[in-house]
């Protein structure tokens, strides 16, 4: 059974950095590529970070990039998501994602993901 566990989210001051992490277990994830998401109040769920599983190939959404770095320790089975000059627009819950296979072209699309966490919640106050 495949499991994520997001970790780390919180309260922050706009300019303020908060580092998340998404735990998974039930099957070897560094064969997988890995995303994540957020969806704030009243909106709908929206594409954050992806990163491939091999070569860790990495794609923005244009409202984070810059700011937010994505890695990943395969030994860990640990994808983690630096965000750094947090925004109050950044508030949302945060999920981390991982396919059952291959996105393909689609790694922006939450209907690729098969396997979602419980999410953790970030606050960015200004």
């Amino acid at each position: 059974q495949v499991q994520l566990v997001e970790s780390g989210g919180g309260l922050v001051q706009a300019g303020g950095s908060l580092r998340l992490s998404c735990a998974g277990s039930g099957r070897t994830f560094s064969s997988y590529a890995m995303a994540w998401f957020r969806q704030a109040p009243g909106k709908e769920r929206e594409f954050v970070v992806y990163i491939s599983w091999s070569v860790g190939i990495t794609r923005y959404a244009d409202s984070v990039k810059g700011r937010f770095t994505i890695s990943r320790d395969n030994a860990k089975n640990t994808v983690y998501l630096q965000m750094n000059s947090l925004k109050p627009e950044d508030t949302a819950v945060y999920y981390c994602a991982a396919p059952e296979g291959s996105c393909g072209s689609r790694w922006y699309q939450a209907s690729c993901y098969a396997y979602w966490g419980q999410g953790t919640q970030v606050t960015v106050s200004s």
